[in-house]
């Protein structure tokens, strides 16, 4: 490691604050690209300019062997695991929904009743809403307090006595709340009001700008448009479109293109705009505001921004990851991440900006593709399987006692009502393990393990169990851990029939890229294995400031060692 001499005169202890002060980023910059698997940056290089992805897989660091060491590999866990720099089982985000005991019913991630949107009608839209987990939630309001561990965004807000600004913006609830922690500013865009909103654990009002900014009616530029290739199709990986007859139609969208977004009186306009390139666009729009209006990086003090990008998830969910709408969705994003980088040189500088890219999650085939490519065992799971109902009968039968064992599945547990174990004097684990053998013989399932048998520490140490216990939280995970067989998932969002869905222990789910760029760095490509745990303590290191207080992740030498 290279080290910095200081005379202990006077002048040469000024020297050495100043030097040490130099070499303290004014920007943090976090980017987060929903469900970007971890080759899908590389797969369609080709196509793309030189400022986006390839100035930060050719400038940057690049750790090109990193997974995920958990088993529920969705969007909250994912997101707050990057924040935190720990596994659910620290954090305790196990799932986008879990079964609330207190409660009695599922409870959304990061709802808080105690909170509510600052925007009137900027609440959950169920006709026109996709993302079906929000609707469980009880009440608008979304906080961080939910998450049980500290973010790198609160370090560094403590480290600075609160003088640090810190940002998050997205077009997801979670995919903001989650990065801007505790004492950050969190904006994500609001189907229903067609607006970027926050909660009021954030303001009391709106700054003027976002106002200004909800004002100016971006979304206009998209009435009657449509999203059409930005190159000619032969020049696509995908251009023959084989194999993707698994896509989704929804309100006329279309499974081919060009996409036609349709009025804005459309109740599935904005809807719409999420499930392509706009989504992000109208994201960096907002992005460029916020960093202009809030004077990010213009002092000594160091500043945060995340910025999530949301629709490459979506455009997955809908289209399936070798399709010619993801394709091109991520060159649309290439160019958006590009005029996100120009836009913070021009403002701060990048020589003055440590970038993090990473994601939340990967993101696995559709089974039309791989069925196409000859896959005989890729295919859609039963979700009807999985019902309360049937589930209980299940038991039922194998108890030879007749009840309603079951409360509900939530992705990836099953809820056993526990009062009505203790009423017949059964032993919980015992029926948890009734239930995980019975599931076990069901075609499909690969892996149905007894939370019972995490917390006696008797999962066979293999990189599955692994993740399976790093996902278990006592008060939230389920009693029930189900694992689909490879390729096989359930395909349905809330009576929607999508074509991909996330939330495995299989590589193609953990593996994400991790970038750092800017700040001068080193460019250098490291293939050893990593994981998206190491980017928070290594942004803390970086800075000189306390990690997350539960973050198990390790720091990287090449970031540091600068």
């Amino acid at each position: 490691m290279k080290k910095v001499l200081c005379m202990t005169a006077l002048t040469g202890l000024f020297a050495c604050f100043g030097a040490a002060a130099q070499s303290q980023p004014k920007l943090v910059l976090q980017i987060t690209v929903d469900a970007l698997r971890g080759d899908l940056e590389q797969r369609f290089r080709h196509n793309m300019g030189e400022g986006g992805f390839n100035y930060l897989l050719d400038k940057g660091i690049y750790y090109d062997n990193a997974h995920y060491q958990h088993a529920n590999t969705e969007t909250i866990v994912g997101h707050v695991s990057l924040a935190t720099g720990a596994p659910p089982k620290v954090h305790g985000m196990v799932g986008n929904v879990w079964f609330d005991r207190a409660e009695n019913r599922a409870v959304y991630n990061i709802e808080d009743e105690r909170y509510h949107l600052l925007t009137s009608g900027a609440d959950v839209d169920k006709s026109a809403e996709i993302d079906s987990t929000q609707k469980v939630a009880k009440g608008d309001g979304r906080s961080p307090l939910p998450m049980l561990s500290s973010t790198f965004s609160d370090e560094l807000a403590l480290a600075y006595n609160g003088q640090s600004k810190v940002f998050a913006v997205s077009v997801k609830d979670r995919g903001a709340v989650s990065l801007a922690g505790q004492y950050g500013k969190a904006f994500w865009f609001s189907k229903s009001a067609g607006e970027f909103v926050s909660s009021d654990y954030y303001y009391q009002q709106y700054p003027g700008w976002v106002d200004a900014f909800n004002q100016s009616k971006p979304l206009q530029g998209y009435h009657e448009k449509s999203w059409q290739l930005s190159l000619d199709q032969s020049k696509y990986l995908f251009k023959d479109e084989k194999g993707t007859d698994g896509k989704t139609e929804l309100a006329g969208f279309g499974t081919r293109f060009p996409h036609a977004y349709g009025p804005t009186t459309d109740k599935y306009f904005t809807t719409k705009l999420t499930l392509s390139p706009a989504g992000d666009e109208l994201t960096l729009a907002f992005t460029q505001a916020l960093i202009a209006e809030e004077q990010l990086g213009q002092d000594a003090i160091p500043d945060y921004l995340a910025v999530s990008f949301s629709s490459n998830d979506y455009v997955i969910h809908m289209f399936g990851p070798s399709s010619l709408e993801a394709e091109d969705n991520l060159l649309r994003l290439d160019r958006s991440i590009a005029q996100l980088l120009k836009t913070v040189d021009e403002k701060v500088g990048l020589e003055h900006t440590l970038i993090v890219l990473s994601a939340d999650h990967g993101a696995p085939d559709t089974p039309s593709y791989l069925q196409a490519m000859g896959d005989q065992k890729a295919e859609y799971f039963n979700f009807q399987l999985l019902d309360a109902k049937v589930l209980s009968d299940l038991l039922s039968k194998a108890l030879n006692q007749k009840g309603k064992w079951v409360e509900q599945y939530a992705q990836p547990y099953i809820y056993l009502d526990h009062d009505l174990v203790k009423q017949h004097k059964l032993d919980l684990a015992k029926v948890q393990q009734v239930l995980a053998d019975r599931l076990s013989q069901v075609p499909n399932i690969q892996y149905a393990v007894p939370t019972s048998r995490i917390v006696d520490g008797q999962l066979a140490n293999t990189r599955v169990m692994n993740l399976v216990a790093n996902n278990y939280h006592p008060q939230r995970s389920g009693d029930v851990h189900l694992i689909f067989s490879p390729n096989v998932y359930i395909n349905d969002l809330d009576g929607l029939k999508v074509a991909s869905v996330h939330g495995s222990p299989w590589r193609y789910d953990t593996y994400v890229p991790v970038v750092f760029a800017g700040m001068k760095l080193a460019p250098e490509r490291v293939n050893r294995a990593v994981t998206p745990y190491d980017i928070a303590p290594t942004l803390a290191h970086y800075l000189k400031i306390a990690p997350p207080n539960g973050a198990t992740g390790s720091v990287l030498e090449e970031v540091v060692e600068r």
